[in-house]
């Protein structure tokens, strides 16, 4: 971005969450200007494995214990209703990404933690969430796994998180908002009445900015101290033949256990495996690759333990995601008293595709004025 961009709305971030937000703000007439450090789509978007799952990352045991049965009903509730949303906006705008409905397996090979995963699900229906338990052999039928038991959940999906990114930045720009790549954000200040935003080469006045950048980045150093930056590892197995995916036994299902840190896995349309774990406090940068390789090793192992056939499969690919926590596992979406004129959408887990939807909803009903019932669950406030 070169010159000075006025704007209605500035999102900073082309991630998921900032590429949505511009295209409903876009949508609802507003002028917008939206702008990247990098490449749109090519930070932690990329780097997803795009299960879209409706339960957060935290049992709804724990957020009852935390926040109240009702509350941690209303919680999920919102995650199943973003994920719909999401799906639904794909769809309506034709955006060739994979999209597939899928249901998700959340299983345990303890037999001491099956009572509690199958309280955890009593809990789900007294709340008003469908599921069905799965015993030890059903789950062996389902996914070739022997494991003490599981929750099948249905109404999650997956899709490729790249070319849904891109999808809805194009749709945002058709919708009249202006995209911009390589633009830094140097310094924001906001006033009464609107906030100015320093470029590289440039600057932006808009009446509001859409922090959408999913963690505390340096320009928010005060906030950091709210977040637990970690990295996540994946591994992409080749393309497997037939004969391999039928000794597994796994299904057209998504998975995920109840170890910590969790594992999660789904297939691809080419036949891969994607299986991902190992999450770690993020390392020094110097120690990364190192890093990576230790992870992918330590993943192989324990896809191999999980599906002896894959014994001695060496992965195509394996990368790493970073992706910020919070103490309760739920994002912050909305004002911060430091900082005037300014929303934010940060600190998704592991769970972003489906909190970033959320957000942008959230923060467009924010700017209207116009809050749901609930909204004021993912604020900065709820942890005072």
């Amino acid at each position: 971005m070169r010159g000075r961009q006025p704007a209605d709305i500035a999102v900073v971030g082309g991630g998921v969450t900032g590429c949505v937000a511009a295209y409903l703000f876009a949508r609802a007439g507003a002028r917008v200007v939206l702008v990247e450090a990098h490449r749109i789509g090519r930070g932690s978007t990329a780097a997803s494995t795009a299960l879209l799952m409706q339960e957060p990352d935290v049992d709804l045991r724990d957020l009852a214990a935390r926040y109240g049965s009702a509350t941690a009903g209303q919680v999920w509730k919102a995650s199943r209703a973003s994920v719909r949303g999401f799906i639904a906006l794909l769809q309506r705008l034709r955006i060739s990404a994979g999209l597939e409905l899928t249901p998700s397996i959340y299983w345990t090979c303890d037999p001491r933690s099956a009572p509690d995963l199958r309280r955890e699900l009593a809990r789900r229906h007294a709340a008003g969430i469908p599921g069905r338990w799965l015993p030890p052999a059903a789950l062996k039928r389902t996914t070739g796994i022997d494991g003490a038991g599981a929750i099948l959940m249905r109404g999650n999906a997956q899709v490729d998180p790249y070319r849904s990114c891109l999808g809805i930045a194009q749709s945002a720009r058709d919708a009249g908002a202006r995209l911009f790549e390589h633009s830094r954000v140097k310094r924001m200040t906001g006033r009464r009445g609107g906030i100015d935003i320093l470029l590289e080469h440039g600057a932006i006045h808009a009446d509001w900015a859409i922090v959408a950048t999913g963690y505390a980045t340096p320009e928010f150093k005060p906030l950091a101290g709210r977040f637990t930056m970690m990295n996540t590892y994946v591994i992409a197995t080749p393309p497997l033949p037939w004969r391999v995916r039928r000794d597994m036994g796994l299904g057209p299902v998504m998975l995920w256990d109840t170890e910590e840190p969790y594992h999660y896995a789904r297939w691809t349309p080419d036949r891969r495996l994607l299986f991902g774990g190992q999450d770690r406090p993020k390392p020094p940068r110097a120690a990364r690759p190192d890093v990576l390789d230790r992870r992918a090793e330590a993943l192989s192992a324990e896809l191999a333990e999980r599906y002896p056939v894959l014994t001695g499969m060496r992965p195509d690919y394996a990368w790493e995601g970073l992706f910020a926590t919070t103490p309760d596992g739920l994002p912050y979406i909305g004002a911060h008293r430091r900082y005037p004129r300014q929303l934010f959408a940060l600190g998704y887990g592991g769970n972003g595709m489906t909190f970033g939807y959320l957000a942008a909803e959230l923060l467009v009903r924010a700017v209207r004025g116009t809050p749901a019932p609930g909204d004021e669950l993912f604020g900065f406030g709820r942890l005072r």
